[in-house]
């Protein structure tokens, strides 16, 4: 977990330096990281658990924190701030009461939506398609995908009109396209063109070295705790390594990590979501759902390009 200074800002107010006294007046009980943690996780079980997701002030005022300061931390301990989680939040609602059965306006209101107009402002950031679409497993939307070859053998990009939604890494083509298909039993699969080749072609560099990095969009979907986990492993440099239990604390949730392993099994965009840098406490390799193998041969690659990268760096020293 990120660590939280205990040392009150210039602009905290009373309230905020009293607890940052008691914290510095505590050395023998929990470190400030950890209380401040406990904070935002009841600040998150607020936003979980109401209909209309509550104002800032009443979150800060709920764990006893100003508002400019509360908004800081929960910043620093979730690495989103609290309309974001409150926004992620209510599109999982969304898709949960879609999934169900709910009508399309029903959904919406369930989710906390106060007016129709709201929800299509950002139905598209939301659910990547329209709500009915979604409803009915991804009819009338189209997804492009492609597969191709890499060292790690069959590879499937998929990209929606708001990015790449699926990386998938298998030994066969076939039951990557299957994969794919049950993903979105309804939606339109179109087979890439030479542009979209050009795509995939790209992503297959990235995987043969990460260190290039990736610069193209993509369409993340899951659950709020699921993005806090995903967003958290694309902070795992290349050539490292973090435990799940490592970014359990990272996320504020430090009792989490199998659920942790949980988000990183649930993970459809290998690679450039790393969850192959997530491993064991103590060190060894833990299941991937690509392969316990891709996984020893990607964190062997990035260890070995850092260590070339780190050799040249001292080079032009």
């Amino acid at each position: 977990m990120k660590h939280i200074s205990s040392t009150a800002s210039p602009n905290t107010t009373t309230a905020d330096k009293a607890t940052a006294n008691e914290l510095r007046g505590k050395p023998n009980q929990s470190s400030a990281a950890d209380i401040y943690a406990e904070k935002i996780t009841q600040a998150c079980r607020l936003l979980e658990s109401s209909e209309a997701a509550p104002s800032l002030a009443e979150l800060a005022s709920a764990v006893g924190l100003s508002k400019d300061y509360f908004q800081r931390v929960f910043k620093r301990v979730m690495g989103l701030t609290p309309k974001a989680y409150a926004k992620a939040q209510r599109a999982q609602k969304l898709r949960d009461q879609l999934a169900d059965g709910s009508s399309v306006t029903d959904a919406i209101f369930a989710a906390g939506y106060n007016a129709n107009s709201r929800f299509y402002a950002e139905s598209n950031e939301v659910l990547g398609m329209t709500a009915s679409s979604y409803r009915s497993g991804g009819v009338n939307a189209e997804i492009r995908f492609a597969v191709g070859e890499c060292s790690l053998g069959a590879i499937l990009v998929a990209q929606t009109e708001r990015g790449i939604c699926a990386i998938l890494m298998g030994d066969e083509p076939e039951p990557l396209v299957e994969d794919l298909q049950n993903r979105f039993p309804k939606a339109h699969l179109i087979g890439g063109d030479s542009a979209f080749e050009k795509l995939v072609a790209e992503v297959i560099g990235f995987v043969e070295a990460p260190r290039l990095g990736l610069n193209l969009p993509l369409d993340i979907r899951g659950t709020a705790f699921q993005q806090r986990v995903w967003q958290a492993l694309c902070e795992i440099p290349a050539g490292t390594t973090a435990s799940y239990t490592e970014i359990a604390n990272r996320i504020g949730a430090p009792k989490a990590f199998r659920a942790v392993a949980l988000a990183c099994a649930a993970n459809a965009i290998a690679v450039a979501i790393p969850c192959h840098r997530v491993v064991r406490n103590d060190g060894g390799l833990s299941g991937y759902r690509w392969g316990v193998e891709r996984k020893r041969t990607l964190l062997d690659n990035e260890s070995k390009q850092a260590a070339a990268q780190s050799k040249k760096s001292d080079i032009k020293k």
